[in-house]
């Protein structure tokens, strides 16, 4: 991986003390997405689900100043910490990839008012995104949508079918946050669906994409997996108490499955997921 092109990007991100270590991982991982998908020098590409822009910035950097990212984000500015998407956005924008690129928050593309014209970009990106969503009706839907604006879309999404036994402590922290997610009717939770590989390929051909190209890909440093235990672990009694008709039973077995993460987080060195991407158009 081109370590010149990751102390570029990160040198235009929002970092707090000691997060630039963080950042460099998340970024090289975000180039490993941008070559597999063969995003090319000058093409115009539409970013959904930006976030904080650790993919938006992955994409300014490959299209160069010839090309433009515009990324949206149903989110408000407000949302994320210990830095904010909006003032992320603030500080990407005012970097030097700014000139390429752009982020705009609270657009929801299933809103009616919500559109572009066919073919406005290269790329369509939906990077680390689908398991915010609610649905598989509401991914379908989008991507249903969003058909006509792109050439090729560009999709990933972590890889539920674990490789390694050091990647089951996320997967189980995974699993446990979207059985409690079922009987919540809104939420602002990191997985609220979880997808896999087999889903997200029947979605994609309900939606009318043909995928070209897939694969899977592992970033063995990413600190995703840790993060997403340690709120399990610190949060599960909390989100599943404030639930309303959850089965006495459910409650049991997501009970006995934190026990098994907090053993396996003892006994295993935690890895994170596999990205599963693809190309489709």
């Amino acid at each position: 991986m081109n370590a010149e092109a990751i102390k570029y990007i990160v040198e235009c991100m929002a970092t707090t003390d000691g997060l630039d270590a963080i950042q460099r991982i998340q970024t090289e991982h975000r180039l490993k997405l941008v070559e597999f998908w063969g995003i090319e020098e000058g093409s115009r590409v539409l970013e959904i689900g930006c976030g904080q822009g650790d993919t938006t910035a992955a994409l300014a950097y490959s299209v160069g100043e010839e090309g433009f990212v515009q990324g949206v984000d149903i989110a408000s500015p407000s949302y994320g910490g210990p830095i904010t998407l909006g003032e992320a956005a603030r500080h990407l924008q005012n970097s030097k990839l700014g000139k390429q690129l752009e982020m705009t928050f609270n657009i929801d593309i299933l809103d009616a008012t919500v559109d572009f014209p066919e073919e406005a970009f290269d790329y369509i990106v939906f990077s680390h995104c689908s398991w915010y969503l609610q649905s598989a009706e509401e991914l379908e839907g989008l991507l249903r949508k969003i058909r006509k604006w792109g050439k090729k879309l560009c999709f990933a999404e972590w890889d539920a079918r674990i490789q390694t036994v050091e990647q089951y402590p996320h997967f189980l922290a995974v699993l446990i946050q979207s059985q409690y997610e079922c009987f919540k009717e809104s939420s602002l939770s990191n997985i609220r669906t979880l997808f896999t590989p087999a889903d997200i390929k029947r979605i994609l051909k309900n939606a009318s994409w043909t995928i070209v190209d897939e694969q899977s890909i592992y970033s063995p440093d990413l600190q995703d997996g840790k993060w997403e235990i340690d709120m399990t672990v610190d949060d599960y009694k909390t989100e599943i108490g404030v639930l309303v008709d959850v089965p006495g039973k459910l409650k049991a077995l997501i009970e006995s499955e934190v026990g098994l993460l907090e053993e396996a987080q003892k006994n295993h060195t935690v890895k994170p997921l596999s990205t599963y991407v693809c190309i489709a158009q």
